[in-house]
């Protein structure tokens, strides 16, 4: 069945207070094509909208591929057909995804290799569960292209920049016990193990308060670029919101009470 024909190229379900969006292109390795880019962007969409889910997993369909690869990056052959531009969308740039501003947190489940775009969509989650068979990497040099979707910027941050200018002028991916022990990676676990750890992961933040969540991501990000000057404020101001919430209550007076809270992301 072509791609034009499946409706299925990108997938949404939830299980209960996570929503999990899986790249559906294993026959072609899960490269990005317009389909994806848009696919991707509408899950994140009902990702965001529904206030039932707090967390999302993003992770790939490798069924049938000898050697496992969550996303080899841009659809090669739609370049060369002239539609590089629909591998964007407006407010997510690459996949739909990698510039995407929201609000909840995205585990990426990996278990294969993610390599060019695909490490670049890795990069824009923010907590990564890999297993010990996946590999990351920034192979555009090896065909005289750079990495455009952000991970010439973000690898360094990740995994600082020795390690990242040795993988990006190289092309070589970093397997994934070394991308463990930098930093990329949150949690290591055995080949085809990486779906049901994000989903523990999930399910612990799932515990937290929701806007809480939000306000301490949005701070963690921000220092990434902001001075301290600017984070203090930006702090200050999210502080003040999160203890405005009815959730604040609740967590207090759960903690009195000795009981577990019951959040409502109000």
């Amino acid at each position: 069945m072509s791609d034009t024909a499946r409706p299925d190229i990108v997938t949404y379900s939830t299980e209960g207070r996570v929503g999990i969006i899986t790249l559906n292109r294993p026959d072609a390795r899960n490269a990005i094509n317009g389909d994806v880019a848009r696919g991707v962007e509408a899950a994140i969409d009902q990702l965001e909208a529904d206030d039932e889910v707090w967390v999302g997993i993003l992770t790939a369909n490798t069924d049938g591929q000898e050697r496992p690869v969550f996303c080899a990056g841009a659809d090669l052959k739609a370049i060369n057909a002239g539609q590089a531009g629909d591998l964007n969308t407006k407010r997510g740039g690459f996949a739909g995804f990698v510039y995407r501003e929201r609000r909840k947190p995205i585990i990426v489940a990996v278990d294969g290799l993610a390599t060019a775009g695909g490490c670049e969509i890795v990069l824009a989650a923010d907590l990564v569960i890999a297993t010990t068979r996946s590999s990351f990497g920034l192979a555009e040099v090896k065909r005289n292209l750079i990495a455009g979707a952000g991970g010439l910027f973000r690898l360094p941050r990740a995994i600082g920049q020795a390690a990242a200018m040795e993988a990006i002028l190289t092309g070589d991916p970093i397997p994934a016990e070394r991308a463990y022990h930098l930093g990329l990676v949150s949690r290591l676990v055995a080949p085809g193990e990486a779906m049901n750890e994000a989903r523990k992961l999930a399910a612990q933040i799932a515990t937290s308060a929701p806007l809480a969540v939000y306000a301490s991501r949005q701070v963690v990000l921000a220092a990434a670029y902001q001075p301290d000057d600017e984070l203090k404020k930006l702090t200050n101001s999210l502080f003040a919101q999160v203890m405005a919430s009815s959730d604040t209550k609740e967590g207090l007076t759960a903690f009195i009470e000795k009981r577990t809270p019951n959040w409502t992301g109000k």
